[in-house]
């Protein structure tokens, strides 16, 4: 390894950073002007067909070029497996979160996105692809975390409480054609809006489980596969379009607002995003990419309460602690799970037998030394044995040394 100067090495470290910061800020806008189009009329299943027609046209040039060789070949399970992740993620998961986002807030809903790690980990166990051990302590963290999280989404979901004044928008009066409609939004919108929004995580969840199976697949071909379950997705959100819009109203599209929530959204959080947490995933892991979504959820409530007079309720902060307060606790426990996989594959194969074996290994251990000790005792006996026998005389037979008199 080539030995760098401080300066590029600091700035080299603080790359991954910058980047989960920056993809922060990106998600946070798209939730504030996703917000506004919705707010101004526009059509939730048609910004997802938009959504996802623009990320499709974005990323399938990228696919094609640089990833034109040994593309697997798309079989009937192949198929329904892209399927599958295009009504999982367009269709099921951005619908219901943008219904969920229009009936509540944009800082409520990204305090609900946080459940995401606690779901996935559920699921993951239920399909058991992540085994549960409670004697070890990561394994209790992951269960107290996911327990913590669903009691802060029920507490979100079922007490609103009274709206917190907060400091920076005390003094604020935004214009009239930005303000969220969250003040006359009643309770059984608000609840109608928390329950979209766990449909929404839910789905969320599912897509990375079926992804990860896909992606044993397309190893080496991941943008290939993006392109084809946003294309997926398009259609799947173009048929379910015509059923519940039946105005072909809904479908037009001008240099406003909207057009700039679809393309906001498909060029930022279904391209760029894709590609920047794909770089991050690959030098730093899973975990610490998702360890910074907290972040955007701190910035939609600060960019809200300043452009969108949005209101924050009680109800809302006393839940979204204790769903960052569980997030971290399965995070870490997945921190644990990934240090003790990369310890175990750097331990030698002798090495991990005798760890895995225990106390019992220990005896056998003991037991060899000794049975190693006996050997060297008897070896040194027979070394002795021998060399007595060399330094004796040999003595010549008689029948020889009386035929030489």
């Amino acid at each position: 390894m080539k030995m760098q100067t401080s300066g590029p090495s600091f700035i080299q470290s603080c790359k991954p950073y910058f980047a989960m910061i920056s993809l922060q800020f990106g998600y946070a806008g798209m939730n504030i002007i996703t917000k506004v189009s919705l707010n101004r009329g526009m059509s939730h299943y048609v910004l997802v067909v938009y959504r996802h027609a623009i990320a499709t046209a974005v990323i399938a040039p990228f696919a094609l070029v640089l990833e034109r060789k040994a593309r697997p070949k798309i079989t009937f399970p192949i198929f329904v497996q892209i399927f599958v992740l295009g009504l999982l993620g367009p269709v099921i998961d951005q619908n219901f979160y943008y219904a969920g986002l229009k009936f509540t807030s944009p800082t409520f809903s990204c305090a609900m996105s946080n459940m995401l790690p606690a779901m996935t980990f559920v699921m993951a166990v239920i399909f058991r692809m992540e085994k549960l051990d409670m004697k070890k302590i990561r394994c209790q963290a992951k269960v107290v975390g996911t327990v913590v999280t669903v009691a802060g989404a029920m507490l979100m979901t079922l007490y609103k409480g009274p709206v917190m004044e907060m400091v920076w928008s005390k003094h604020v009066h935004p214009r009239k054609s930005y303000v969220t409609d969250t003040t006359g939004t009643t309770d059984k919108d608000w609840f109608m809006g928390s329950i979209f929004l766990i449909i929404a995580t839910f789905a969320w969840a599912s897509l990375f489980i079926l992804q990860a199976q896909a992606l044993k697949t397309f190893k080496n071909h991941q943008l290939s596969l993006t392109s084809m379950v946003c294309f997926m997705g398009t259609l799947q959100a173009v048929a379910v379009t015509f059923v519940m819009e039946h105005k072909t109203s809904v479908w037009q599209i001008g240099w406003d607002m909207n057009l700039l929530a679809a393309a906001y959204a498909g060029i930022v959080t279904s391209s760029i995003s894709y590609y920047v947490q794909g770089l991050v995933m690959k030098a730093k892991g899973p975990v610490f990419a998702t360890a910074f979504s907290p972040l955007m959820m701190i910035i939609v409530a600060i960019m809200a309460s300043l452009i969108l007079a949005e209101k924050i309720f009680l109800g809302g902060v006393l839940g979204a602690i204790l769903i960052v307060v569980g997030l971290y606790s399965v995070l870490w426990g997945k921190y644990r799970e990934e240090k003790e996989k990369k310890t175990e594959e750097s331990i030698p194969e002798a090495v991990k037998g005798a760890q895995i074996n225990g106390s019992s290994t220990q005896l056998m251990t003991i037991g060899d030394i000794e049975a190693n000790e006996v050997q060297l005792q008897k070896a040194e006996a027979n070394y002795k044995l021998a060399s007595a026998t060399i330094a004796l005389p040999i003595s010549e037979p008689p029948s020889k040394a009386n035929q030489e008199a």
